[in-house]
């Protein structure tokens, strides 16, 4: 079994290590410019159109994390008929609730009012949110909006989700398609983007669908910087109808010096870190599928690059 690999910014050596343990005896190599040898599977992130274009040969190409928009914007530079398939979690599941957790937790507790007194020296009472009215919002009920709703429903906060197509989660008040955003969006006090970035999801948390949000909302994005329209959030929170944001993802990264993000004390920066992919669980998950696939089995992740998911 001939293996290709490319993996943008990544280790190779690293990744080598760990597929080569996951997959005994198979033959893996680095991709490099002119490579055209025959491969029966490609793991790829971030791959240049060049590694795929033309290919006839490959089984697969399985992306190494769980958002594919980066591979999908290679268009007709991917193999036709070749399925692209993607990690179901691998770990990053639980490292995404706990982000999330972390930051609607630290609004909410007003942790971040609290260490701006530390700064002055006072001890002062910060009046509590009201819980019930402190309705929380998924905008995406995939894998990992659903294992942010379970680490969620712990602390019994109201929970919206809005997904595409409709779906039934216990516990959760469940909108979907685009009747749906509009009472979902008013209903959500926090609202927490983890959608797929497709055409249809580009810029959708813009000036018209943020205002929407209740006067006050905070804002959590852990999906993809081109969801947000960076000046539309900047301008609202300047106009205090959103408190602040938690952003873990930006359109370009690493977020320059210059950007106004910086200068913004509402808004938490972090360098797109909510969840990283896991090397060894990634490299057991897809050793796992390619047996599968070996046996003529069908398997989980293959995604549906007309829906970009």
């Amino acid at each position: 079994m001939d293996i290709l690999f490319h993996a943008t910014g990544a280790n190779p050596e690293a990744w080598l290590s760990a597929f080569q343990q996951a997959i005994p005896g198979a033959s893996i190599r680095v991709w490099q410019e002119g490579d055209t040898a025959p491969a029966d599977y490609a793991l790829v992130w971030k791959p240049p159109a060049a590694m795929l274009r033309g290919r006839t040969d490959l089984k697969a190409i399985f992306n190494l994390g769980a958002g594919v928009d980066a591979i999908l914007q290679l268009g007709d530079a991917l193999p036709p008929g070749v399925p692209v398939i993607r990690l179901d979690d691998a770990g990053m599941g639980i490292q995404m609730a706990e982000f999330v957790a972390h930051a609607v937790l630290r609004y909410f507790r007003r942790l971040d009012a609290y260490a701006l007194q530390n700064t002055d020296q006072l001890w002062r009472f910060l009046k509590p949110f009201d819980k019930q009215s402190f309705s929380i919002g998924v905008l995406g009920l995939g894998v990992l909006g659903q294992r942010i709703i379970e680490a969620l429903r712990q602390f019994d906060f109201p929970l919206n989700g809005w997904s595409r197509t409709p779906k039934d989660l216990p516990g959760v008040h469940c909108y979907s398609g685009q009747d749906g955003l509009d009472g979902f969006l008013r209903a959500s006090r926090v609202l927490v983007a983890i959608l797929p970035l497709t055409p249809e999801t580009e810029d959708i948390l813009n000036c018209e669908n943020l205002a929407k949000l209740p006067r006050g909302a905070y804002v959590i994005n852990v999906a993809r910087g081109a969801h947000l329209v960076e000046a539309d959030l900047l301008a609202l929170i300047q106009q205090q109808h959103i408190a602040g944001a938690t952003l873990d993802v930006f359109r370009e990264e690493p977020l320059p010096p210059v950007h106004p993000f910086w200068q913004e004390p509402r808004i938490s920066i972090t360098p797109h870190i909510s969840a990283l992919t896991l090397r060894d669980d990634s490299a057991r998950q897809i050793a796992a599928k390619i047996q599968m696939l070996q046996a003529g089995l069908a398997i989980s992740g293959l995604v549906d690059q007309h829906r970009g998911y």
